[in-house]
This record gives C-alpha cells, sequence and structure tokens, in this order.
C-alpha cells in the first residue's frame, strides 16, 4: 500500500511539493513578523530582520540596483518619469479658506473653551490658502512607500513626529486612534442622530448626497455655526462636536473629495471630555504618510494633507518661501512662513531638488524653538503609527541626522501588519518608551549642530539601494551631445551650484546674530571664498566633506590687490582775499585834519553786513 509522502509539519497529501513563490515568501515574512510566538509577549514589536530567503529584483530604468528594499519601484511615478512619461503637477487638497467660514468669537466662548482644551486649537490659525503646485509634486516624486522617507541626491529625511509638534503644537503622545471596523452608511446615520442631534431623514439625506458615510462641510457649517452661548447646553455640545469635527476635516483628515469629511471621526468626540487625551499628532502623520504613498502612483492628480507644504519651509528655508518677520516662537512654527506662489515649472523645481546637497539642508531647525517647546521624547519611538484602519512604519533611525547624530547605514524596515491585527499596536504604543533607540542605536552626535554627517559608507550602500535622481540627464533643460562631456546637465549648473553653497553658508552665518565670534564669521567668508573660487573639491560631490577637513574656523586668508596708481588730486587752494575800502570815518572835529587814507586788507566770510 502506498502512502502519501509527509510533510514537515506530520500532515499528509498526495499533491506533490512545490516550491513557494515569492509572494507567498513575503506574505510568511509578514505573519512571522505581526504574530507573537507563544513564548513571548503579545505585544512583541515587529523585528526588523528578515528572512534570509528573499528572493533579489533586478534592476529597472532609473531605479535602484539592488530592489531589496524599494520593491515596488516599478510601480512609482520616478520610473515613469525616467521613461520619459509626465503628468501635470498636483493638486492639493487645502481647506484653509473653509477654515475661516466659522471662526469662535466671544459668542461661542463656551465653544473655544471645549476646544482649547482638547489639544486642536493651533489648528485653527495653522493653514495656508496658497499652494506651491510643483514644489509639491516634485517631493512626492522622492517619496518611497517602503521606508517613509524622502529619498533625495544626499540621503534620506521623512516628516517626524518632532516635526507635527513643532510645526502644529497638537498632542503627539496618547490613546492610538482605533476603529473597530469601516464605518457603513447606517452606521454613520446613526451617529448623526446621537453625537450632533439631527433627525433620521436629514441623515439619510446627508450620506445619500455625499454617497458615503460621510458628511458636507458646507452642511456642518449651514447647521451649527449660528449656535451661541445663549443656546442650550445640549445645542452647545452638539455644535461643539460638529466645530470638532469640521476642524479636522479641514486640516488633519483632509481627503481627496474637497468638500466632505468622514462621520468615522465624530466618533473620537463622544466624550468631549476625553478629546485631548488622543495622539493626534501620531494619526496625522500616519494619514500623511499614507496620502504621501497614493501620491507617488502615475494615475493619482491629488494630494490630501497640508503638513508636507510646512515641513519643507522649515528644512529648506528661502528656497520656496519667505519668513513673517512678526513671528514669536510661543506660536506653531506653521505660521513662521509666508508662502507665495513662484512662478517655477515642475520641470526647473525637479532640476533644483536633483542638484540639492547636504549643505543646503537646515537640518534642525527647531533650536530656537525649544525653549518655547522641547524636544518630544517620543520622536524617537521606532515601531507603527496608525489612524484608524491606516498603519504605517515610523523610522526614525533612518534619518538620524534630522536628529543631529552622524547617519549610518539603518535596519531593514519592516511591513506593517493588518489593519485587522492592528489591535496590538495599541497596547505596543501604551508602551512607547520600552521602544525608543538607545544611546547604541543612536550612535555619535555629529561634531557640528546641522552639519548633517555621515559614516563614509553610508553613502555607498544608499547609491545601491535607492535612486539618487528622477530624471535621466537627456530630460534636463540645457542637455547637449558636444564630446567631452559626460553629464552636461550638471556641468551647466556647477556655478549655479557653488552659488547655492556659499549662500547657504552665509544664511547660516548671518542669522547668528552678534552672538558668534569674529573668527566663525572670517571663516564662513574663507570658505564662501573658495567654494565660488572653484577650490573646493567636495563642490562637485553629493557626499557631506568631514567637518574635521573643513576650514570653517581657520583664519582668513584673502588677500587683497593693491590700490592702482593715480595721480594725486590737485591741492586746494583757497580763494584770494578782497582789498575793500573801509567807509569813510566821521571827522571828530577835535581830532587833527590828515590828508592820507588808509586801506585794510580784509576776508569776506559772511554776505551779512556787520552792524555798525
Amino acid at each position: 500500500m502506498n502512502m502519501p509522502p509527509r510533510t514537515r509539519g506530520g500532515y499528509t497529501s498526495s499533491a506533490p511539493r512545490r516550491r513557494p513563490t515569492g509572494s507567498e515568501r513575503r506574505r510568511r515574512v509578514q505573519l512571522r513578523e505581526v504574530e507573537p510566538a507563544a513564548d513571548r509577549d503579545p505585544v512583541e514589536h515587529p523585528q526588523h530582520d528578515r528572512d534570509e530567503t528573499e528572493e533579489v529584483f533586478e534592476g529597472v530604468p532609473g531605479g535602484p540596483i539592488d530592489r531589496c528594499i524599494l520593491r515596488s519601484f516599478h510601480k512609482h511615478i520616478a520610473a515613469k518619469i525616467w521613461l520619459g512619461e509626465d503628468q501635470a503637477p498636483l493638486k492639493l487638497v487645502n481647506h484653509g479658506a473653509k477654515l475661516q467660514l466659522w471662526e469662535l468669537d466671544m459668542e461661542r466662548s463656551r465653544i473655544y473653551e471645549t476646544v482649547h482644551r482638547s489639544g486642536l486649537a493651533p489648528l485653527t490659525s495653522c493653514n495656508h490658502r496658497v499652494a506651491n503646485r510643483p514644489m509639491l509634486s516634485a517631493f512626492c516624486e522622492w517619496w518611497q512607500p517602503e521606508t517613509t522617507t524622502f529619498h533625495l541626491p544626499f540621503g534620506e529625511m521623512t516628516i517626524t513626529l518632532d516635526d507635527v509638534a513643532s510645526i502644529l503644537h497638537i498632542p503627539v503622545t496618547g490613546s492610538m486612534i482605533s476603529f473597530s471596523q469601516p464605518l457603513r452608511v447606517d452606521d454613520a446615520n446613526a451617529l448623526l442622530v446621537e453625537l450632533l442631534g439631527t433627525t433620521d431623514v436629514e441623515a439619510s439625506r446627508e450620506t445619500e448626497q455625499c454617497r458615503s458615510p460621510s458628511v458636507r462641510l458646507l452642511w456642518l457649517r449651514d447647521h451649527f455655526s449660528t449656535i451661541t452661548d445663549a443656546s442650550s447646553d445640549d445645542d452647545i455640545e452638539f455644535a461643539t462636536r460638529a466645530f470638532l469635527l469640521h476642524l479636522v476635516g479641514c486640516t488633519l483628515f483632509a481627503d481627496k473629495s474637497a468638500t466632505s469629511v468622514a462621520v468615522v471621526y465624530l466618533e473620537l468626540f463622544r466624550d468631549l471630555s476625553m478629546v485631548g487625551s488622543y495622539a493626534w499628532g501620531a494619526a496625522c502623520l500616519a494619514y500623511l504618510y499614507r496620502q504621501l504613498t497614493t501620491a507617488t502612483r502615475f494615475e493619482v492628480r491629488q494630494l490630501g494633507g497640508y503638513l508636507t507644504l510646512a515641513w519643507i519651509y522649515e528644512h529648506f528655508p528661502g528656497m520656496f518661501s519667505s519668513p513673517d518677520l512678526s513671528y514669536i516662537e510661543s506660536r506653531p512654527r506653521a505660521l513662521r512662513w509666508r508662502p507665495h506662489v513662484i512662478p517655477d515649472s515642475l520641470q526647473s523645481v525637479r532640476e533644483r531638488l536633483d542638484r540639492l546637497q547636504s549643505s543646503d539642508v537646515c537640518w534642525e531647525p527647531y533650536v530656537d524653538h525649544r525653549a518655547e517647546h522641547p524636544f518630544p521624547d517620543i520622536a524617537w519611538y521606532s515601531g507603527c503609527i496608525k489612524c484608524g484602519q491606516v498603519v504605517e512604519p515610523y523610522h526614525p533611525e533612518w534619518v538620524l541626522r534630522q536628529f543631529g547624530y552622524i547617519q549610518t547605514i539603518p535596519p531593514r524596515p519592516f511591513a506593517p501588519p493588518r489593519p485587522d491585527r492592528s489591535i496590538l499596536l495599541d497596547r505596543y504604543w501604551e508602551r512607547w518608551t520600552d521602544h525608543v533607540l538607545t544611546d547604541q542605536s543612536r550612535g555619535r552626535r555629529c561634531q557640528y549642530s546641522g552639519s548633517g554627517e555621515s559614516v563614509p559608507e553610508y553613502m555607498a550602500w544608499y547609491d545601491r539601494i535607492s535612486n539618487r535622481i528622477v530624471q535621466p540627464p537627456q530630460l534636463r533643460s540645457g542637455f547637449t551631445t558636444d564630446a567631452g562631456s559626460s553629464l552636461p546637465s550638471h556641468a551647466a549648473s556647477t556655478s549655479d551650484t557653488r552659488n547655492s553653497r556659499a549662500l547657504t553658508l552665509l544664511r547660516h552665518v548671518i542669522s547668528g546674530g552678534r552672538e558668534q565670534s569674529l573668527d566663525h564669521f572670517w571663516g564662513a567668508l574663507n570658505e564662501a571664498h573658495s567654494i565660488l573660487a572653484g577650490s573646493d573639491e567636495t563642490s562637485a560631490s553629493h557626499s557631506t566633506p568631514s567637518p574635521a577637513t573643513r576650514p570653517f574656523f581657520s583664519p582668513p586668508t584673502f588677500v587683497y590687490p593693491p590700490p592702482a596708481s593715480v595721480d594725486p588730486p590737485p591741492p586746494i587752494v583757497p580763494p584770494p582775499p578782497v582789498t575793500v575800502a573801509p567807509p569813510a570815518p566821521v571827522a571828530d572835529p577835535s581830532a587833527p585834519a590828515s590828508d592820507s587814507t588808509q586801506s585794510t586788507t580784509v576776508y569776506v566770510r559772511s554776505k551779512r553786513k556787520k552792524k555798525t
């Protein structure tokens, strides 16, 4: 009797054994990272190390050589751009103008007090009515979903929890925002009736018009913006929930509908005294990560979430905005900038980003802001963050330079768990102090603040697993096929690159004010002079020079040419004296008569006659 073959797990099967496919192996890796072992803590952190048998993908045109990290690059918009396909700039979903249509004045002080206690009051002023679409589109082309970071020419950067806390001044610690399951239309109608006091007919009519479990922002303003302190307590409570739903729908969770907000967020405002206990900053960041990931697909035309705008202004000052001179550090950093539309094309912004260097970045923009808003320790948390059904990884070890540390080769990113298993993250997030980067994982601090240093082997590793330019040279402006120029687009922009580096260096010195020493100032001038003169050997390299080799604090070595020899100016000759005859003296009868006359020499000083 022929017995079926016995498998490794003890079961028998008549089907022949086959080798698992790549998708099955990746699925097994994700399950091993998410499901805790029986003898482990049920909320143990997902492991960074993956199965050694993972397949290695071949490179694509314009993509990384080794696709062990960026596995979905073939679907990325950068891959399409490299092949010559292009699209118009993305449209930013911005509701800054809608916030001004519902303001809380003195007649609605009771609503404002509840909003202030919730920690969301700064959002009422943190909005930009103007957005630079080419700038946002170009940065989205650098975003990579696997690492949730921007892969720029000099390395990686991302939006951290420290950025959210400093830019918006909303809480980043507290309970994770979780929803048990996606909300259906019937459940949305029941929430509107229970928490906003509407009728079944009004709720059904509104959700049917939105064709989803959502309500229009205009509908919220029309029904609740007229309620004042003179109204009943129930009406004030309903209006407060409606205002908070309108506020997060215009700012943190703005979606691509541009007119509505999901009713599921109304559940967070059931108990108004508990609104401030949520980690709104972490939920905002997870939602923004997902919006940026969606925007990396070629067929997408819109971008939700507005936090990216202020983040670019902070880390790339002077490139796309101008500061507000009336800003004070006690206010959110989103109010520091005055965004304006720059008449740049998407192509010109791409070329500017392709030429970016580490010296063009403000790595630590919140140094002056720490006195009013200290650094949040939860920014060192390494794990997953979520907003309802949206779960995204958060990797501070990939952007150590933004925290003032030397960047090293980071561990592999971990795949986030499925939404139905994300309940484990709530307990994991509650113990976030046990899952921050240790001092050993952080490494060494940079020698100089904001220098953006990295270990020598980092850039070699980064060149292999990432793409440092978005466009091929033949698609850039000024491209030529003349012999002797291997990369004409970079050669044509050498002077622009040197000017940018010199201006960035001088800008950091000038912003220091009178507190800096004279040697520091002259050293900066010396380095700027060497950059403009072309003697800086690092001007053509994307890597950051070692601070020990930079002549930043060296004494000035300027040699000024002697002044040209010119003829001395003719001496100034005073005007000749004027000889005038004095008036005839009055005859004195007692004096003897004289036949001779006298002449007197005087200098004329004024036209006014002297009184006698």
